[in-house]
């Protein structure tokens, strides 16, 4: 299970820091399959841990349904050469209950989150998507080959790395969020 690393903006009144610890890649016999929360994807440092662990398929559900997040999902891809598929919620006004007004406005049809789930290649390439305007699947055939062909040029954590000049540390112990004191 992954905890996000940082609760992002009104997220904070509700949810504490993740840790280290629920960072895994996990091996699922056809590829490594990894995953960051919305705007974890953002931060640098944690991309190049995924990408250090191997992943190969990089999930990323998301609450963010602008073009600049398709652009975001692009360059992770292309970045870690591995295939991203990336969850974007689609919402509605009529999805809500009655006594929540959103700043969007009261009329049922209003769209709240406008999606934007996409499929995207190790080189960048969408493969399906951007899914908007509604609720739906994506699916895409992936062609687990197309891992070694892109990193045979770059491989950002592996021959493209410079451990001589570079170097991350990632602290995976478990971290307790909420520490009880007294009696």
């Amino acid at each position: 299970m992954h905890r996000k690393l940082v609760p992002t903006a009104a997220e904070r009144c509700l949810r504490g820091q993740g840790d280290g610890s629920t960072l895994p890649v996990v091996d699922t016999g056809e590829g490594r399959l990894g995953a960051a929360i919305c705007w974890e994807n953002y931060m640098p440092l944690l991309r190049t841990a995924m990408y250090a662990k191997g992943v190969d398929l990089w999930c990323a559900p998301t609450v963010d349904d602008r073009d600049a997040w398709q652009a975001t999902m692009r360059h992770i891809a292309l970045e870690g050469r591995c295939f991203v598929l990336t969850a974007g919620q689609y919402l509605r006004r009529d999805a809500l209950p009655d006594d929540v007004h959103p700043v969007q406005g009261n009329e049922p049809g209003t769209v709240l989150i406008g999606g934007g789930s996409v499929i995207v290649s190790p080189l960048g390439e969408v493969l399906a998507g951007p899914l908007r305007d509604g609720e739906g699947i994506l699916t895409a055939e992936l062609d687990l080959d197309d891992l070694a062909r892109a990193r045979f040029d770059l491989d950002t954590t592996g021959h493209y790395a410079r451990p001589d000049v570079f170097t991350l540390q990632v602290d995976e112990s478990p971290r307790a969020t909420v520490t009880v004191t007294g009696g």
